[in-house]
């Protein structure tokens, strides 16, 4: 892969968007994973899932909770930022700090998250999309840590790989399985 496929990122991690999924082409918007899962593939509690659902700093964009019994639903992208989210908590990086950063990765695509890099000296999170901005950031003696978001990506492909997830139908209700779809029939028989 040229250093053009892989965008100005790839200078600086070269195996940046070697086995990145694409995610991007999936159906994402109709296939969720619960809370647990979320949990579970971000590395979280779910006491940290809830509030930060509830106070909108990553909020499920597959299914919101809608009161008693339901259930949210996390897309693919949701759980990245949720892991990134960690990150940044586990370096020491406020959460205030956190919420603005999350804003401005709130509107980009899984592939565009796979080219940026975050760093960030403690107090602020700066984005980087190419090697030169990076250098720049590093000659002023701002940057401490560096998160590479396409690494937390593969990471989290291949945990949920491993862990359920539910499709919804075009009207966002959850696809049954064949027994649950029989149950259903049995109960309304």
């Amino acid at each position: 892969m040229s250093d053009e496929d892989n965008g100005a990122q790839g200078q600086l991690f070269p195996d940046a968007a070697v086995g990145v999924p694409r995610y991007d082409e999936v159906d994402t918007d109709q296939v969720g994973y619960r809370g647990p899962t979320a949990c579970s593939a971000a590395g979280i509690t779910y006491r940290q899932l809830d509030y930060w659902a509830r106070t909108g700093l990553v909020a499920p964009s597959v299914r919101t909770a809608t009161g008693s019994g339901t259930q949210r639903l996390y897309s693919f992208r949701d759980i990245l930022v949720l892991k990134v989210v960690k990150r940044l908590l586990d370096t020491g990086v406020s959460l205030q700090n956190i919420r603005k950063a999350v804003d401005h990765l709130r509107s980009r695509g899984v592939r565009e998250l796979a080219n940026i890099t975050l760093l960030s000296d403690g107090a602020t999170v700066y984005e980087c999309t190419s090697a030169e901005e990076v250098v720049d950031l590093l000659a002023g003696g701002q940057g401490v840590f560096g998160i590479a978001v396409s690494g937390a990506l593969r990471e989290l492909a291949g945990e949920l790989a491993e862990l359920p997830a539910e499709r919804l139908d075009s009207s966002g209700n959850a696809v049954d399985d064949e027994l649950s779809a029989r149950r259903r029939r049995r109960a309304t028989a």
